[in-house]
């Protein structure tokens, strides 16, 4: 599915410049590959992606690493919760056995391995910031303070995003040059003053929340619009038609992205 037209120059808030892609790739390759692993953004690379988003917390000991659950179990070989141990620990489990004997061995990656690999091939990146209960504030600011170090002078950085205001709170006081953005699953009572609040330059929401007019609400303050996690033809349809500047998807193998 290809679609033609530059989101640069779509909707009322094509006024502000938008350096990236509409279509971006969920935790690398979404469930061709396991999640949030060097490997799964090589092969969406291999289909023809040029963004990626992936989730990122922090060890024990301060290190920016990727995952997505606070837990280990459903993606690695480890037990309990992810941010308990130290990157020493972490880096030595298996991230690639659930998900097929192919990909045995596959590590967990530092936020730093992935920003090489990027910066290496032109790729962008959408990191959501993923804290481990209890850090969101110094989460977002650890992260936000190293993404700013490992893509210092790149054309283009990273945009960070999080469900959670208080690790966006953080990522401002550390890095407010770099572009954030509020994810939300549901329209929470206060949600659109927190994202203009934390100098938000977009919104990324569960797709089945938009609607024309909350499309026409968050592109006339300015904001951009995107989407999680659409994996079916006729919802990308509908959302493209709605004019949304981003899409998330697992389906790198069904979507071709322009």
């Amino acid at each position: 599915m290809n679609d033609r037209r530059d989101p640069r120059h779509d909707g009322p808030a094509a006024g502000t410049p938008w350096p990236y892609p509409r279509w971006i790739a969920h935790r690398g390759a979404g469930k061709l590959a396991p999640e949030n692993t060097l490997g799964a953004f090589r092969l969406g690379a291999q289909h023809g992606w040029r963004m990626f988003e992936c989730d990122a917390k922090l060890s024990a000991d301060g290190v920016p690493f990727l995952l997505h659950d606070a837990t280990l179990e459903r993606t690695t070989d480890g037990q309990g919760t992810a941010g308990d141990l130290p990157w020493d620990a972490l880096s030595r489990l298996d991230a690639g056995s659930w998900h097929s004997r192919a990909w045995a061995g596959e590590p967990l990656p530092t936020l730093a391995a992935l920003a090489r690999y990027c910066l290496a091939n032109g790729h962008l990146l959408n990191i959501e910031i993923k804290p481990t209960p209890g850090v969101e504030l110094r989460t977002g600011e650890v992260v936000a303070a190293e993404a700013a170090r490992l893509w210092a002078g790149a054309a283009v950085p990273p945009l960070l995003t999080s469900f959670r205001p208080e690790s966006l709170q953080g990522a401002l006081q550390a890095a407010p040059q770099l572009p954030r953005g509020l994810l939300v699953d549901t329209l929470w009572d206060g949600w659109f003053d927190h994202a203009r609040r934390l100098g938000c330059v977009a919104v990324v929401a569960n797709h089945v929340l938009w609607d024309a007019a909350l499309v026409g609400q968050v592109q006339a303050a300015g904001l951009r619009c995107l989407s999680y996690t659409v994996n079916d033809a006729a919802d990308a349809q509908r959302l493209l038609q709605l004019g949304t500047d981003g899409i998330i998807t697992d389906r790198v193998d069904l979507f071709t992205p322009a």
